[in-house]
């Protein structure tokens, strides 16, 4: 298995010393990654239904960009991962997009892992003057956008939300055919998308108790949806975003019952990273619990995680997708 840490770019921490200590020491200590998650504007009325239960952001919270964090962290680093937690592409212009995140993964040395989803926030949306209608197909649209500018020496595309005449787009990313695409889904209807767009799925909302089987029924929608279109998915894989703590065996947390997912002795989160494993997840980016609002606490965690886990569960082998 492989671990990711996301980085804290939301809420107090959204400063340019915290990002790049945490980004380092994730580096030092042998995590895989490093992910940015995604919203530009966050509304002081939102009706819309977060997937993950309540929406944490509250208006007033620093959320910086992503795609620059992302590049700011790969400035500081050489190794690690950057991953988009995941991007909202149908709020943004497809070729830019294409053009800020070829930045990354050329100025990175081939490091970007492209996570990208429809999103959920009508009210974003309608902030941003952006349909939400149709958001999903317009997706699709974008996808191969940048796609095509990714890989083709003429990039043209003629579809129903976007036309893009033959142009040079250069440089390419250095990942070849290109950067990892992962679809964040939680839906069926998602995960038929991810087997069209994407080389990964990413159910994201594997939240404090959950239980990392309720989502099983998105690989069986992937590979439907593969025999469909007679795409090979057996390269295809499973992420995961999972909150998480290692506690002591005296910790109140450690003794909570129904006990939270990754949160618990540290043979207790390998356990339950062994049943994650056992569901076909070879990718798990922790967000971890700071009950302090401390960044020293912050650290501890994210070193305490690395000692007392990693090791072992570097030797756990997640089930083949296909």
């Amino acid at each position: 298995m492989q671990f990711g840490i996301h980085l804290p770019h939301v809420g107090p921490f959204a400063n340019a010393e915290t990002i790049s200590a945490v980004a380092q020491r994730a580096e030092e200590l042998g995590y895989d990654s490093v992910w940015a998650s995604d919203h530009i504007i966050t509304p002081r009325k939102i009706e819309s239904t977060y997937p993950g239960g309540r929406y944490p952001v509250l208006p007033e919270f620093p959320f910086l960009e992503p795609v620059a964090t992302l590049l700011f962290a790969a400035a500081v680093t050489s190794r690690v991962r950057l991953g988009t937690s995941v991007l909202v592409v149908p709020q943004r212009q497809p070729v830019l997009l294409a053009k800020q995140l070829a930045t990354l993964d050329v100025l990175s040395g081939g490091r970007l892992i492209f996570g990208a989803g429809t999103g959920w926030m009508k009210e974003e949306f309608e902030a941003l003057n952006v349909p939400f209608e149709a958001h999903g197909p317009r997706l699709d649209d974008y996808l191969e956008v940048i796609r095509r500018c990714w890989t083709e020496d003429h990039p043209t595309f003629n579809g129903r939300f976007y036309d893009l005449p033959d142009v040079g787009f250069y440089p390419k990313p250095v990942q070849k055919p290109h950067p990892p695409i992962v679809f964040g889904a939680v839906t069926p209807a998602g995960a038929r998308r991810a087997a069209r767009t994407s080389d990964g799925l990413y159910p994201m909302f594997l939240d404090a108790y959950a239980d990392p089987g309720r989502f099983e029924h998105l690989r069986e929608a992937v590979l439907r949806e593969a025999e469909r279109i007679g795409r090979d998915v057996s390269g295809f894989r499973l992420y995961a975003f999972a909150s998480g703590l290692v506690t002591g065996a005296d910790d109140e947390l450690a003794r909570r019952e129904p006990r939270m997912t990754l949160t618990g002795t540290a043979s207790h989160v390998i356990s339950d990273l062994e049943l994650f494993a056992a569901h076909g997840y070879s990718h798990v980016t922790m967000h971890f619990h700071v009950r302090s609002g401390t960044i020293g606490e912050l650290f501890e965690i994210v070193e305490r995680f690395a000692e007392e886990v990693l090791p072992a569960a570097r030797e756990i082998e997640a089930r083949p997708f296909v």
